[in-house]
């Protein structure tokens, strides 16, 4: 299964090697990044396949949410359907 993970927030150092790490730690393999920084704002969307894990969606999710307000942005991960569901014009 394929997830989107998207971060928003203020640039800061390792907005990357956080979310990364918690992906790695849950054998979540990233397939694609695309980041940007605009204005002094930091915006991510991430491509990463979770069917090797062993965490669930939901718990996923919870555990990138905590991070995100730990360090000040905001983490969302959705199912590519979901995703592609609510962005479809």
């Amino acid at each position: 299964m394929k997830l989107v993970v998207t971060v928003v927030g203020k640039d800061r150092v390792g907005i990357i090697a956080m979310v990364s790490q918690i992906l790695a730690e849950n054998n979540v393999n990233i397939l694609n990044i695309n980041q940007n920084i605009m204005d002094g704002f930091f915006n991510m969307v991430m491509i990463a396949e979770i069917s090797a894990s062993k965490i669930n969606l939901v718990d996923l999710q919870k555990t990138l949410k905590e991070k995100g307000k730990e360090i000040n942005v905001d983490i969302k991960a959705q199912h590519e359907d979901i995703f592609n569901v609510m962005h479809n014009v």
